[in-house]
């Protein structure tokens, strides 16, 4: 298949992983790889364009414009929370009073507000935190039973490619002891052939010699 890459390596078998030097010398070469690598074509063509601006709402994008051009931030506006009179100027005038009414009644609407949520936090905000504290423990144990089962099933990963590794390494270990056992036999046939072409060389020449003496006159 076009690009498949065999891996070799066997690490729950291997030896030497831990010899001075290894890490070091690992690592260089993937060093050198990463600096030799140029790579010439955008993997990410295929996607479309981030879009950095969807969740950017204006008041996100006027602040976000505002420390782009380093300008200081306005400060909170107090003016809300004041009870001013009319101005000098409107004294005597019933809608600049009507106005400073007005101002006043939402203020102590507010106020008023803000006097019943204390007394809301007051009576239910205990319960309402004992309700989230027990949100949270029921979250944490959810996300605990999720990471031993995430664990779990690394552990079971693991464990079978350790069990295929050492299957595969005692066949390694009898199929290298049975070459060896082979390497050896066919080295004492090749000294054995040697051997007997040495003694078959000799009774040629002694053969020979033999001839030459008989037919001398």
């Amino acid at each position: 298949m076009a690009g498949e890459v065999l891996v070799d390596a066997l690490p729950y078998i291997d030896l030497g992983y831990d010899d001075p030097g290894v890490r070091e010398a690992a690592i260089a070469m993937v060093e050198e790889e990463c600096r030799r690598y140029r790579p010439t074509k955008n993997y990410l063509e295929h996607l479309p364009a981030l879009n950095t601006t969807a969740f950017e709402t204006e008041l996100m994008a006027a602040e976000f414009e505002r420390i782009q051009n380093r300008l200081p931030m306005e400060p909170l506006s107090m003016k809300r929370y004041e009870l001013p009179p009319p101005p000098a100027g409107k004294m005597n005038e019933v809608s600049a009073w009507g106005e400073s009414v007005d101002n006043s009644m939402a203020q102590l609407e507010h106020q008023a507000v803000r006097a019943m949520n204390l007394e809301l936090m007051t009576e239910y905000g205990c319960e309402m935190w004992k309700s989230y504290l027990e949100t949270l423990v029921t979250m944490q144990a959810k996300c605990q039973a999720r990471l031993a089962e995430v664990k779990k099933e690394i552990q079971d990963v693991n464990w079978a490619r350790k069990t295929k590794q050492t299957q595969g390494g005692e066949k390694l270990r009898s199929l290298e002891a049975q070459w060896v056992m082979l390497v050896s036999k066919n080295y004492e046939i090749e000294q054995a052939c040697a051997k007997l072409e040495e003694q078959i060389y000799h009774k040629k020449m002694q053969s020979n010699a033999l001839r030459t003496e008989a037919n001398a006159p």
